[in-house]
Formats: C-alpha cells, structure tokens, sequence
C-alpha cells in the first residue's frame, strides 16, 4: 500500500555541479594568475655621523605559494584536492570571495536537471511531499536560492541546514536523495537514504543508487511499495 513520504532532494551534488564549478573558479582566479607577493617590513636605521639621525627603510621579502589542483575529486574534504594557505582561506574563497559565482551561478548536474525535477514534481505532488534540502552557510544561502529561481525549480518548500542543525533537517523528511558522503556513511533510524553517484561517493554501498535525476521516480516507486 502506498503511503506519502516526505521526499529530501540535496542541491550540491544532485541538482547543482558545484564541484565542477569550484574547480573551474580556482583555476580562473588562483592558478591562472601571478602570486608573487611582496611583503614589505619597517627597519629603523641609526646613523651616529649625520647628527643621530635615523632613516627608515623598506625591506622588500618576496614569497611564493604554489596554488595548484593537487589530484581529482575523490572526497568533500577540499584540503585534500586543492592547495590553499589555510582552511581559512578556502572558507574565504567560498562564502566570502566567490559565494555567488560558485553557488549562484553553478551549472545543474545534467543539462536538463530542472526539466526531470519539475514534471517528476508534478506526477508525484498529490501523494509525497518535495522538499528542497541543503547545506549552507551564511551568504551561500541567497546565492542558492538564487540558482534554484535562475533554473525555475517549481518545488515550494526549501530546508538549508548545518552541522549543528541536521538532524533537524532529519525530522522533516522520510527519504533524502544525496551525493554526501557523510550523511550516506551514517545510519539515520527509519530515514531511507538514495545515494546520487558521483566521482566522490563511488566507494560507499547503498541500498538506492541512481547516477541521472530521471532514475529517481522509479526508486521511490520501490521505496513505497
């Protein structure tokens, strides 16, 4: 017997290349360019011949940082793919230099995402409910929105969560479409999880796996039965 489920469906990943994107912003805005730095230091000179007098002089330290696609996404853990300083400059780099090139103006996963979400929307509306999920923080939040509006995503109910806030997120939805390895790694009680393939999440066993957005309506046909 069929029964209306809450259905979770994760924006990076599954509707949005944000990866792709990410790439294509790093190279553009840190490999392709010059990173020579000049780091200027004070040094106070005394000079005991002309009356006492001091000088000040500026020493010049040039240093270099090699950004540079270390190897191929294989995991969410950025650090690992693409060199940066700090976590705090890839965090900079992400929600505060680059928030609505990367999350405003990613590509969808499949040239016609948007299409297959909204007709199967419309098949399945009267008996499940759609909810649009998502992890953001801070300004990512309007840029994905905005992603969402720019590819006319018709599905009312958006969720943003965190960290701190995802097992809230848990608590409205029964079946959550996902590429995130961390949430497909951890057993959620009565919560069915479908894992959307990527080049990422290739490694983790799911009892649901779809690798085109047009596969899901046959999923939770076999989720409901």
């Amino acid at each position: 017997m069929n029964m209306t489920k809450r259905i979770g469906i994760e924006i990076n990943g599954v509707l949005r290349d944000t990866i792709g994107k990410f790439k294509q912003l790093y190279e553009k805005h840190l490999v392709d360019v010059d990173h020579d730095e000049t780091l200027q230091s004070f040094d106070l000179e005394f000079d005991p011949e002309n009356s006492g007098s001091t000088e000040l002089s500026i020493i010049e330290d040039k240093t270099f940082f090699n950004y540079e696609i270390k190897n191929e996404v294989t995991s969410l853990n950025l650090m690992n793919h693409f060199a940066f300083r700090s976590k705090d400059e890839l965090y900079s780099f992400m929600y505060e230099d680059y928030t609505m090139e990367l999350f405003g103006h990613a590509p969808s996963t499949e040239i016609n995402t948007f299409n297959i979400l909204n007709d199967l929307y419309y098949k399945i509306r009267e008996n499940h409910d759609l909810i649009i999920v998502s992890d953001e923080i801070g300004k990512s939040k309007p840029s994905s929105l905005f992603f969402l509006s720019k590819f006319g995503c018709l599905i009312e109910k958006v969720l943003f969560y965190s960290e701190v806030t995802k097992n809230k997120m848990f608590d409205e939805i029964d079946v959550l479409l996902t590429s995130n390895p961390a949430l497909l790694l951890t057993k959620y009680e009565d919560k069915t999880l479908v894992k959307f393939e990527t080049e990422y999440n290739k490694h983790i066993d799911c009892n649901f796996t779809i690798r085109s957005l047009s596969e899901f309506e046959d999923v939770i046909n076999k989720i409901n039965t």
